[in-house]
């Protein structure tokens, strides 16, 4: 529904997004290929220091169903299945990983005009439950998330935040990690090619505080470039141009001023689809 508020997840969504999406520092490969079914399928290789990882996966979309399989190069095989409209602004989700018989987990998403509802439940007899909510509209909302451990019969995450949004800028304030940090977001979208955005932790189990800044700026249609500045030390960089309809490629680097004797850290993405 458009006027509901966001997910608690997304609240501080913007934020995180222009400070930490694209900055991979590793190689990887995405090969997406969609059959005349519509069914799609995706290759994805990831070379981690001197290790690869890799993995296949194929996403069919029903008209209410939507089925996820990857298969991995571990030989694990995770299966999510998509239900919507399973009862009126309602939907649910069954997933499950081979050969981890304890992996399973249903989760079910409620949406209403002035709130949002997620709960989450693992399948297995001492499951984790994981319960969000949220109340407001797109352009304000409050909202928080518990996680029951039924092994431990205790409370192992409590968080709460409020996010406003309105005519280009997005703010956020969450208090996480069961009240032991509080962390605020900014973002301002000042014309559609460019926005700044910043982030600020403060622990107050010993008092320090953290930030990032950060920026996206369009160069032109097919080319954005993305920086961002940290009080540790270090600098990071993304140039991502679409050379193709739908293919990306990704160069970061990131340097640390703290860590002279270190070279940069270098990544390169390549996302193509035919």
């Amino acid at each position: 529904m458009g006027s509901s508020p966001a997910p608690f997840a997304d609240i501080g969504k913007k934020a995180k997004d222009l400070l930490n999406k694209d900055y991979i520092f590793d190689h990887k490969f995405t090969l997406t290929m969609l059959s005349a079914t519509g069914t799609e399928f995706v290759a994805t290789g990831l070379k981690k220091d001197d290790f690869f990882f890799g993995d296949i996966s194929t996403l069919y979309k029903g008209q209410n169903t939507i089925v996820d399989l990857k298969i991995d190069s571990h030989s694990s095989v995770s299966t999510k299945v998509t239900v919507k409209n399973l009862m009126p602004s309602a939907k649910a989700v069954i997933s499950f990983k081979i050969p981890d018989h304890k992996s399973g987990k249903l989760d079910v998403q409620y949406v209403h005009p002035h709130a949002t509802l997620n709960s989450s439940i693992g399948l297995n007899p001492t499951p984790l439950l994981d319960l969000s909510a949220t109340i407001g509209s797109q352009s304000v909302c409050l909202g928080g998330e518990v996680s029951f451990d039924t092994a431990s019969s205790s409370l192992t995450k409590y968080n709460a935040g409020i996010g406003f949004n309105n005519q280009g800028v997005s703010a956020a304030l969450i208090l996480e990690d069961k009240g032991e940090s509080l962390r605020a977001t900014y973002v301002h979208t000042v014309n559609p090619t460019t926005s700044f955005g910043a982030e600020l932790i403060r622990r107050f189990s010993n008092y320090n505080n953290s930030f990032t800044v950060g920026s996206s700026h369009s160069l032109d249609q097919f080319t954005v470039v993305k920086t961002r500045f940290s009080n540790n030390g270090k600098a990071g960089m993304v140039v991502q141009r679409e050379w193709r309809p739908k293919s990306l490629i990704t160069l970061s680097a990131e340097y640390d001023s703290k860590a002279v004797t270190s070279s940069p850290r270098l990544g390169l993405a390549l996302a193509l689809k035919p």
